[in-house]
């Protein structure tokens, strides 16, 4: 018998229309995804989104960015821009990670559950992360088969996190009309890359 999570990965002001990393379409994508879940919901055993969360994420940021391995700030923790979308806050989902405090973190199944908004020491996160409070950890304690990715970016974030889950050895779809990427030329080279390593691209319908 299969058991079911869905991860939605950093759907946040931050990258979306208007935010310090916004991606066109953000926000349609997040209402998207809000109406899947309330319709859904049952489908799955297991709910949790995802958030970048960045304390001091060292050459993550940069004031010169190259858009490759250093960015522009963002997803800053405290912040209002970091917070869950409102879209996806009004759904009640028990369960949130979050990754990135103190380094690049683009994978959700690296980010660590914490409910609250409060800034974890270095210290904090580095025990959690050796407890093994990591979503990876929380899929497998909760008996998971099979993932569904969504969320922000499709070609960054998206995709590291299906790509983990493959590795993890889950059956791992990500729905297409529930993500968007940064550029349709890296929509494409990332599709191209999870379809490669057996991840399963569909339509949510």
């Amino acid at each position: 018998m299969s058991e079911k999570a869905l991860i939605i990965v950093d759907v946040q002001p931050t990258f979306c229309e208007g935010g310090e990393l916004g991606v066109d379409g953000g926000n349609d994508v997040a209402a998207r995804i809000a109406a899947y879940v309330t319709a859904h919901r049952g489908d799955y055993a297991y709910i949790a989104t995802t958030q970048d969360w960045h304390i001091v994420p060292g050459s993550h940021f940069s004031a010169e960015p190259d858009f490759v391995d250093t960015w522009p700030e963002h997803g800053v923790a405290g912040t209002v821009n970091a917070n869950l979308h409102p879209a996806i806050n009004a759904l009640g989902i028990e369960h949130h990670f979050k990754k990135g405090q103190y380094s690049a973190a683009y994978s959700g199944l690296e980010g660590i559950e914490d409910n609250s908004d409060r800034q974890q020491s270095r210290a904090e996160v580095r025990i959690a992360t050796e407890e093994g409070h990591t979503l990876a950890n929380a899929l497998k304690a909760a008996g998971i088969t099979d993932v569904d990715v969504v969320g922000i970016a499709e070609s960054h974030c998206v995709k590291e996190t299906a790509l983990d889950a493959v590795k993890l050895g889950y059956h791992t779809r990500v729905f297409t009309d529930l993500t968007v990427p940064v550029s349709p030329e890296l929509g494409e080279a990332a599709r191209k890359e999870m379809a490669a390593a057996g991840v399963r691209l569909e339509p949510s319908a």
